[in-house]
This record gives structure tokens, C-alpha cells and sequence, in this order.
């Protein structure tokens, strides 16, 4: 009775263990079948990462950052599959005026001695109309990583007179400095703020897609 007994549970383990075995390599093709595979690099020549916050209530300072890199992966012509991982250069911050940048940099704001880049990292891509998107994802700046929404215009694919296949978008939303820990500020006689904590960004985006070797 006993031989029987361990007959039985060396059966029923060896099918759970075929069971579980088959539902992860299932899993795995199923990851590998749908993995992106065509990549899209950032072309900086024809791109602008931009900002722009208010200047004493009654202004806006506008900005950009000079240095960026990345890659895409989405094999749709729609790019609706989009994983997209983005780094920008924090010290290639540029207001056009060398002493605001160089505050910038500083302790006050940015810190990029401590935190030299800012990220973007891709969890989703959603259709929202033609040619628009809602991009979700995690926002890591200033040591501090948090979700956010932009809105994306996809505006076509080309391509150029040396057979390179080019991809363009514009890229928007708002995001408030403060969630981030960039929380310096001061106020005028009369209360209002130096610096606005909203933050509007404005990015333009074309991407090259890798040729086949």
C-alpha cells in the first residue's frame, strides 16, 4: 500500500511539474514571438528636447537640452507596440543665458553633480485618435522616479534621399518640478514667485531606423 501510495504522488508530481514547465515555456515564446525587434535610434540633428516655466508670473523662460540619446524598439508601421527609453544630458542645459544655466545646474536645481541625467523609460503607448497617442511612463529626475502621461502626435514616416527611413514626432505635457524635489524659489514684493513650479515640455522627435545587416 505503501509502494502504491509513492507511486502515486511521484505521478501526480511529475505532472504538475510538465504542467508548469509547459505553461512557462509558453509564456517564454509567447514573450519572444511578440519582442520587439526593429530599432530606431534618435537623430539629434533634427530633434529639440524643449521646456518652457513662468518668470515672475508675467513671462515664460524657454529652454532645451542639448545632448540626448536613446533607442526605440516597435516593429508596427503605427509604432502603437513603441518601447521607448530615453536619456538626456542634464549639464547640456541651455536657456541661452550661461549664468541661469550655471544656477541650474547647481545644488538649487538640478544637481548634476549628483544626478546628471534625466530618464524616461516606456510602460505603454495607447491610440487615442489618428495619429495620437497617450504615452505612459516612468520620469526619473533628481533621484526621483514617477510616473507620467504626455501626449504624443505621430506626424509619418519618410524616407530621405540616402534610402534612410525616417520617423517624426511632437511630444507635450506638463509636469510640477516640486514632485521632483526641484522646489527652489523665491517671491517678489508683492508675493508672487520668481520661478513657476509647472513645468511645460515640448519635444520634437525624428528617429532613424537601423538598417538591416
Amino acid at each position: 500500500m505503501k509502494t502504491q501510495t509513492t507511486n502515486f504522488c511521484k505521478a501526480a508530481f511529475q505532472r504538475y511539474f510538465r504542467l508548469i514547465t509547459g505553461s512557462i515555456f509558453i509564456t517564454l515564446l509567447h514573450g519572444a514571438v511578440n519582442a520587439q525587434t526593429t530599432k530606431w535610434f534618435y537623430d539629434a540633428s533634427h530633434a529639440k528636447v524643449g521646456f518652457a516655466i513662468s518668470h515672475f508670473g508675467i513671462s515664460e523662460t524657454e529652454g532645451k537640452f542639448n545632448k540626448f540619446d536613446g533607442i526605440v524598439l516597435s516593429d508596427k508601421t503605427d509604432f502603437s507596440d513603441a518601447k521607448i527609453d530615453f536619456s538626456i544630458d542634464v549639464n547640456s542645459i541651455d536657456t541661452e543665458n550661461e549664468q541661469r544655466d550655471t544656477h541650474l545646474r547647481s545644488s538649487d536645481f538640478f544637481d548634476v553633480a549628483k544626478y546628471p541625467s534625466i530618464t524616461f523609460k516606456s510602460r505603454s503607448l495607447k491610440p487615442v485618435g489618428k495619429n495620437k497617442y497617450k504615452l505612459t511612463g516612468d520620469f526619473t529626475m533628481h533621484g526621483v522616479t514617477k510616473q507620467i502621461i504626455l501626449d504624443v502626435l505621430y506626424r509619418g514616416t519618410v524616407t530621405d534621399p540616402f534610402g534612410n527611413i525616417k520617423a517624426g514626432f511632437k511630444v507635450t505635457g506638463a509636469i510640477d518640478r516640486t514632485d521632483w524635489g526641484l522646489d527652489w524659489n523665491g517671491t517678489l514684493a508683492a508675493g508672487g514667485l520668481l520661478v513657476g513650479n509647472e513645468v511645460e515640455l515640448d519635444i520634437n522627435i525624428e528617429l532613424t531606423k537601423a538598417k538591416e545587416l
